[in-house]
């Protein structure tokens, strides 16, 4: 099972539209997905940068992990609408750990908005399902793809995300199902 995890104020149609079409998707490969109870950003106080005025993303990781072992999950995944980064870099939209079987993504710079755009719900739904299906692919093990239409493509901005697809290329498809191993 894929357990999906909320932090914090994360709009119920974003969380709805993740757990869709990720449980469509893996649901192919006989892995269900499930919709966890909200985790309050409380729990997550101690990864606050004040300088910067973000969250350390490896913070969420371990938190996240121990509600997979506690649940059984194989993978967790969290999604949060607080604005994460990693040291020497400026912002993450995600991030994932295949030992911990654990991975975040925020939607903070996901949201058109954010670009001085109007709010477009189904846009920020696609780009927050690339951004999950991209760190659950890490979760199972694959890396990042050269081919810019593969969703496991590395988004350097957002417009890599916009232009990568929703699923992934038959190379890491193939990959994935030897990593679940999935018989073809």
């Amino acid at each position: 099972m894929i357990l999906i995890v909320p932090i914090g104020d994360v709009e119920g149609h974003i969380v709805d539209g993740v757990a869709g079409f990720v449980g469509a998707y893996y649901s192919k490969l006989g892995i269900q997905v499930e919709v966890a109870d909200s985790l309050p950003d409380s729990e997550f106080k101690n990864a606050y940068n004040p300088a910067r005025g973000q969250f350390l993303g490896r913070a969420f990781l371990p938190v996240l992990a121990g509600i997979g072992k506690t649940s059984e999950a194989m993978a967790v995944l969290g999604i949060t609408s607080l604005d994460l980064y990693e040291e020497g870099l400026n912002f993450i939209f995600g991030l994932a750990h295949s030992g911990l079987g654990a991975a975040v993504i925020s939607t903070f710079r996901l949201r058109p908005e954010f670009y001085g755009e109007p709010p477009d719900p189904e846009l920020l739904v696609e780009r927050a399902i690339k951004e999950a299906m991209h760190e659950l692919g890490h979760v199972f093990g694959l890396g990042h793809c050269p081919r810019r239409e593969c969703v496991m493509h590395f988004s350097n901005s957002i417009i890599d995300t916009d232009i990568k697809g929703t699923t992934y290329c038959p190379s890491c498809e193939a990959r994935l199902k030897e990593n679940l191993g999935v018989i073809p």
